[in-house]
């Protein structure tokens, strides 16, 4: 179940979804509003602690609080190596691994392999559900297998260290009461993303920043689908988006549960002190003078400047760490680097020549040539005949290599060029990012507008309910095809044309290579 950076996607997509199971119409969970399992299913609740004893008290006995049936609701903690662990009570299963570091991702895997249930929720040890929060936050996966959700973590001062008053909160004040007394600020960006996206109906590529990791949910399933958290990740923060992900590409129905609250306790990472406890001025001593008492105050309060300065670099350390290392991993736009390539494939366009032709080496030129000019962060898999011209680009890859085959399995989307074709430069090239909402835009709609340049049709796929582009000529022979990975999946999964659907755009900008081209023209401008 563990996965590490660099592994391949889950091989497991094969799997049929459970038996009752329903499919949606791209992200459409909408679809379903109102609609509640016949029979509530068997949820497991993973915990994951570290010293944080009365955090985990709070959280446990807000689950043993809950309005979900208890006979149908497992609670495993498990302990990532704490010095002393935790005590938990009669009926929650515990698990302690040994102290290699942080480990939450491994954390979470060894409580899943623990688990009984066929819905899984997540919870951090900090993070107190209010009692409605399992039964909101499962009824989706329990109607759609492919379903991911995620609940409003709201945030409060239940340790009384940020300045309330009274202390700590007592562990027996319900957190539905005790939340909204202490309450802390959301962050603002989270909270319009839901907006905007009208709690994720709307998700996109990008949507996995969105999900939170201590309060997702999905079946155990379709953990299986997109695999376990990656155990490569040891260090705070990053893990759940790169799950996430992976739950996108496949095929995964995002959705937010407002009425899902769990309250964390402390403020969200931006929201947290930094340099507390440094830099107090003191007294100067009644022998000082008050010239020496305004030096030594404007000593300390310099230096307590710097240690703030230090403090915020390091913590802006840490995050570029983990943007980093996402960047590496996930490859969709905004996400990676402009011009720094990722480890992670985005896009793939396939070179294909029908069954008993072939293409040859100045065609395949002509044909891989054009669309890396106009798409040059693509990888391109070429038949292994006419690799050999390409052996300088790292970006072509033959088909019969083990990385072509990685490529064409993990992408975001797959462009398949039947036979050699040639990608015409396009007469006004917007920005990428109008670029990008305009394919949006278009997906929803449907118009031909998805079509209008190769890098808006790769972009359109795989959101809203577009899964599949053909790119015809105005004969109607399809020269291009676009599919996202995530329409693939559920096309095996549900049937081909149900679970997202195809749609087909006349262009101007894509021309057969015909013949044997001269190469010579082509690169100097006059054929």
């Amino acid at each position: 179940m563990s996965r590490d950076a660099g592994s391949p996607v889950s091989d497991a997509t094969d799997t049929a979804p459970p038996a009752g199971g329903r499919f949606v119409v791209g992200n459409a969970w909408d679809a379903l509003d109102g609609t509640w399992p016949d029979l509530p299913p068997l949820v497991s609740v993973v915990v994951v602690h570290y010293r944080q004893q009365a955090e985990l008290d709070r959280t446990l006995a807000a689950l043993a609080r809950q309005s979900y049936p208890a006979e149908r609701l497992e609670v495993i903690v498990v302990d990532d190596g704490s010095p002393t662990p935790p005590t938990v009570p009669e009926g929650v299963r515990l698990i302690v691994q040994e102290d290699l570091g942080f480990r939450l991702s491994a954390a979470r895997n060894v409580g899943v392999a623990a688990s009984s249930g066929s819905v899984l929720c997540f919870v951090d040890a900090d993070t107190s559900p209010e009692p409605d929060y399992v039964l909101r936050l499962t009824r989706l996966p329990a109607l759609v297998p492919e379903a991911v959700t995620v609940g409003q973590r709201k945030h409060a001062d239940f340790a009384g260290v940020l300045g309330g008053d009274g202390g700590a909160v007592p562990v027996s004040e319900p957190v539905e009461v005790a939340g909204p007394a202490h309450e802390l600020e959301q962050p603002r960006w989270l909270q319009q993303a839901y907006g905007w996206s009208a709690d994720l109906l709307h998700a996109d590529d990008r949507s996995y920043r969105h999900l939170i990791g201590a309060v997702t949910c999905c079946t155990r399933w379709f953990f299986d689908q997109v695999g376990g958290f990656d155990e490569s990740f040891t260090s705070y923060g990053g893990e759940d988006w790169e799950w996430a992900h992976r739950a996108w590409l496949a095929g995964g129905v995002f959705a937010h549960v407002p009425g899902a609250v769990a309250w964390h306790d402390g403020p969200d990472w931006a929201g947290r002190a930094t340099g507390a406890g440094v830099g107090s001025a003191g007294s100067a001593g009644s022998a000082g003078s008050a010239a020496s008492e305004g030096s030594a105050a404007s000593e300390a309060s310099g230096a307590s400047e710097a240690a703030r300065e230090d403090e915020e670099a390091r913590r802006q350390a840490e995050k570029n760490g983990e943007t980093l290392r996402l960047a590496d991993l996930i490859a969709v736009r905004g996400s990676r680097g402009f011009g720094v390539r990722s480890r992670a494939v985005d896009v793939c366009v396939e070179l294909a020549a029908a069954v008993g032709t072939s293409i040859s080496a100045g065609a395949a030129f002509v044909a891989v040539d054009s669309v890396l000019a106009a798409m040059p962060d693509v990888t391109v898999v070429v038949p292994d005949d006419v690799a050999p011209v390409f052996e300088a680009d790292q970006r072509v890859l033959g088909r019969s290599s083990a990385a072509a085959a990685a490529a064409r399995g993990g992408a975001r989307v797959v462009v398949t060029l039947d036979g050699a074709v040639r990608v015409l430069p396009a007469v006004e090239a917007g920005g990428s990012d109008d670029a990008r909402v305009q394919a949006l835009a278009a997906a929803a709609g449907l118009g031909d507008d998805v079509a209008r340049d190769l890098r808006t049709a790769t972009d359109a796929v795989g959101v809203g309910s577009l899964g599949t582009l053909e790119l015809v000529d105005p004969s109607g022979r399809v020269l291009v095809t676009v599919e996202s990975r995530r329409a693939a999946l559920r096309a095996r999964r549900w049937g081909a044309g149900v679970a997202f659907v195809s749609h087909r755009a006349s262009v101007d900008w894509l021309t057969p290579v015909t013949g044997e081209p001269s190469v010579a023209a082509y690169l100097g401008g006059w054929g």
